[in-house]
């Protein structure tokens, strides 16, 4: 049997000892306190800008931005990463997926802390072209997600290129970041201009980005070294994702980031358990890669039509076993739940809008005083799981066996 390295005990030890405190000493009550009138006061102040900005419109407007909004959207990005896997980029595509929920699960804590609201409309104009983005309206406002996410996803995968390509002309590397910069700017004026977020959003979400980026630039390899050759991965992280789901603030209001943040929780398990047993076989730095070594276009397409059905099956199926079991689970341990959504015969009131979202503590199951839970959360955590697993697992067999 492994031993287990102390860090993991330590890093788990402190993530559940921080649940436990931060619950008794009600700290993100006390954080929402002090930083929600002032930043609430810029959003109100920074209300004109946006109104400026908006004199502007167009329809072309409202589709470059809608659509540039879309591109670096999360369904975007999790219809592009599969694909990154299956191209043969997978250092590149397993750090940008951990990466992603990173982002997620800060940009999302920090949003349900403070509490924030968006630019008020009216008077400002609010254009949402999407259902994905009628969600995001739904959130609060600091810092801005779509900000966020672009600087990190887009800086890392600068990095990855430059890297790989072993360049050193600065030329070119100024004009990557250049590209990087106007698409980050591009991103930035259009939340603005669609009237999902004030100035200060895209300033706390650049900030935040660049803050995040920075440290996962400093941790990348030793993550990555973990993820595919370290001691007690599985369990490690399977004990990580379940105090993750404890380890996230009450918002002021219900809002979908907590739905957001369970799904990404658990892509990142299933990533890293699927990485964690099938490296040697798929997912090494000598498998074939598009256009570059072995994997020509033809055969990169035969993957995306084998393998995008095959996810959503998984996806579907494993929704389904998760609805049956772990109502049979918590009523073997009597534990009472209830479903907001997934199990109409556990809704018991049947309306969204009377969800509350519990603290720290409350949600867990061993020190909470709620007379219900909510199963939906492990439904979607293990739902995201099982998609993501077959995305590094199951999918690249099939390819194997057929030859792909």
């Amino acid at each position: 049997m492994e031993s287990v390295p102390g860090w993991q005990v330590s890093f788990l030890g402190g993530i559940a000892t921080w649940i436990v405190f931060s619950s008794i000493l009600n700290v993100t009550q006390k954080l929402r306190s002090l930083t929600q009138p002032w930043i609430s006061r810029y959003v109100m102040s920074g209300t004109s800008i946006v109104l400026k900005i908006q004199k502007y419109e167009h329809r072309y407007l409202d589709a470059l931005f809608s659509g540039l909004s879309c591109v670096v959207s999360v369904p975007f990005y999790t219809a592009f990463l599969p694909l990154l896997f299956w191209s043969g980029h997978c250092k590149l595509a397993r750090q940008m997926t951990l990466l992603m929920c990173f982002c997620d699960y800060m940009g999302n804590c920090i949003k349900d802390v403070i509490s924030a609201p968006r630019p008020s409309s009216p008077p400002v104009r609010r254009l949402t072209a999407t259902k994905d983005e009628e969600d995001n309206a739904m959130e609060y406002g600091l810092p801005s997600s779509h900000t966020l996410n672009t600087v990190c996803l887009s800086g890392y995968m600068l990095h990855y290129i430059l890297s790989y390509t072993g360049s050193h002309d600065v030329s070119t590397e100024l004009m990557g970041f250049a590209l990087v910069c106007l698409v980050v700017g591009l991103i930035g004026v259009g939340r603005i201009y669609l009237g999902m977020h004030s100035l200060i959003d895209i300033i706390g979400g650049l900030a935040l980005g660049l803050g995040i980026l920075t440290l996962w630039l400093s941790v990348d390899m030793y993550i990555d070294d973990f993820v595919v050759s370290g001691q007690n991965v599985a369990s490690f992280w399977v004990t990580l994702s379940f105090l993750l789901l404890f380890a996230y603030p009450t918002p002021e209001l219900p809002t979908p980031s907590y739905e957001y943040h369970t799904a990404f929780n658990g892509v990142a398990l299933g990533i890293v358990i699927g990485i964690q047993q099938t490296y040697h076989q798929f997912h090494h730095e000598n498998v074939p890669r598009i256009l570059i070594s072995q994997l020509g276009l033809l055969a990169f397409v035969v993957r995306m039509l084998v393998g995008i059905p095959t996810i959503l099956l998984v996806k579907f199926c494993s929704k389904a076993l998760a609805k049956w079991i772990l109502p049979i689970l918590a009523y073997t341990l009597g534990i009472p739940v209830r479903s907001t959504s997934y199990i109409p015969a556990l809704n018991g009131t049947g309306k969204r809008s009377d969800l509350k979202q519990s603290s720290y503590v409350q949600k867990l199951f061993f020190f909470s005083k709620q007379t219900s839970f909510d199963i939906d959360t492990g439904i979607r955590l293990l739902q995201y799981a099982g998609l993501a697993w077959s995305v590094v697992d199951l999918v690249p067999s099939l390819f194997s066996h057929l030859g792909l």
